[in-house]
């Protein structure tokens, strides 16, 4: 990470009608543009993308789209992490790893076809083309990855990063695909929301990691619900109720503070941004959707149950219960946990109508995973062979509609949406280095913790 990226700072306020605006600009919660002059040409066109974050789930969207679209080969890979990158890669031109993913159906030569385990590794291996010399290791290897002739960047390292990364990218003249969330915070959230403004501006194409709307049985019961199946939605309910993601096993007595936080991403509020912004924004991001706009306000509760009080397990929560209030006076009810494994598990939707319910998929038919269908949209935007897709400003309102959510529940206040779109708060760190020391903030205690 270049230290000087920090300099760049989004002054301009941000009010629920200005953001709305650009969300109906860009496409609103559906996420779709009209079809502009086509950005690339059409046909088998071989595209060249490159991955920031190599990490699992980074990992895993490049098995994702390469089976998905068959004109895309990986060239260029970037990590802070030496053995992150490494290791992914090794993952990548594994046999058994990619024929683990067996079943998906694409289409090839024109038809639907089931992918089998051997056509998998014929197909999607020999499409991994990374270079010893685009292996890029550092804190500038996002520049490295941006800047080494590729089409497409995509970027999957812990979501704090996400607005500096972003906006390197689109000046870059890129397209992105960008994991969700956006943000750890209201500043971080302005940036992407600004670099998102020069993205349609350059018809760059821009896909979230926010799959539930690139999948079949929630494109279907949205539609019908917007067309009146449940009647009004009177009330709305989501749980995202698992266990923790993950948690480093040990501290190297080598690692210096900065890096030990990066091994260790999720325990920490900078780089993780809590569970309702890194996790439980698929169930929020969707009640947005289905609601055609945000929250105005929230009141939310949560704490630290079971997590102890120790280095391993940073300084989130392990549990949030909110409730939003949109301009309509439609409630969500959200609650998300991450209690230890063996415990009641739940990821669930309802919407509620004066006419039926909806779980939010049993209004809709099967289709393929989303996980593929957003990577194989994606290209046919960059391609011009379907409607241009920039998702940045309607992922960037859900965000900080979790992020509206996780500071109503540190600071026990009610938050509106103006408080948040207008916050001052910028978790991110002035300099960036594997031995820089740091202190993380306290586990936020509602009376003491205080919103800015």
């Amino acid at each position: 990470m270049d230290p000087n990226t920090k300099s760049i700072r989004d002054a301009d306020k941000f009010s629920r009608r200005s953001l709305l605006k650009d969300a109906a600009v860009l496409g609103g919660t559906a996420f779709t543009l009209i079809r502009p002059e086509l950005v690339r040409g059409a046909g088998k066109e071989k595209l060249r993308a490159g991955i920031v974050g190599c990490g699992g789930r980074g990992t895993q969207a490049v098995v994702d789209m390469l089976t998905g679209n068959e004109n895309v080969e990986l060239v260029a890979m970037g990590d802070i992490f030496e053995d992150h990158l490494e290791g992914s890669l090794q993952r990548l031109r594994d046999p058994k790893f990619i024929s683990r993913h067996k079943g998906i159906t694409v289409e090839r030569n024109g038809k639907p076809t089931e992918m089998s385990a051997e056509a998998l590794v014929a197909d999607v291996g020999p499409r991994v083309k990374v270079e010893p010399d685009h292996h890029f290791v550092g804190w500038d290897a996002y520049q490295k990855v941006i800047h080494s002739d590729v089409d497409i960047v995509m970027l999957t390292t812990p979501p704090g990063y996400r607005p500096i990364h972003f906006e390197a990218a689109v000046e870059a003249g890129k397209n992105v695909f960008t994991e969700k969330p956006i943000a750890t915070d209201p500043t971080g959230a302005r940036r992407f929301i600004a670099a998102g403004r020069k993205a349609a501006e350059k018809k760059l194409t821009v896909m979230s990691g926010a799959q539930r709307h690139e999948d079949k049985p929630y494109v279907e019961s949205v539609q019908k619900i917007h067309d009146g199946a449940v009647g009004d939605v009177v009330a709305l309910y989501s749980h995202y109720l698992s266990g923790p993601v993950f948690h480093a096993d040990a501290r190297d007595p080598k690692w210096g503070d900065m890096e030990w936080e990066h091994r260790n991403w999720y325990s920490f509020l900078w780089l993780c941004g809590d569970q309702i912004v890194e996790q439980h924004f698929h169930n929020i991001d969707f009640m947005n959707w289905v609601m055609g706009t945000h929250p105005v306000k929230v009141v939310a509760s949560g704490g630290a149950a079971w997590r102890p009080r120790a280095a391993l397990y940073g300084n989130i929560y392990d549990h949030m219960a909110s409730d939003f209030v949109y301009a309509n006076g439609v409630r969500l009810s959200s609650h998300c946990r991450q209690y230890p494994k063996g415990l009641f598990h739940d990821v669930s939707d309802l919407i509620v109508g004066t006419k039926g319910h909806s779980t939010g998929l049993d209004l809709g038919t099967k289709g393929i995973s989303p996980y593929v269908q957003e990577h194989i949209d994606m290209v046919d935007s960059i391609l011009g062979r379907k409607p241009y897709i920039n998702q940045s400003i309607p992922v960037a309102e859900s965000t900080l509609t979790c992020i509206m959510g996780r500071e109503s529940a540190y600071s026990g206040m009610e938050i509106t949406w103006e408080q948040i779109v207008n916050s001052k708060q910028d978790l991110m760190p002035e300099h960036f280095g594997y031995d820089i020391s740091m202190t993380p903030a306290p586990l936020p205690i509602p009376g003491q913790y205080k919103f800015v």
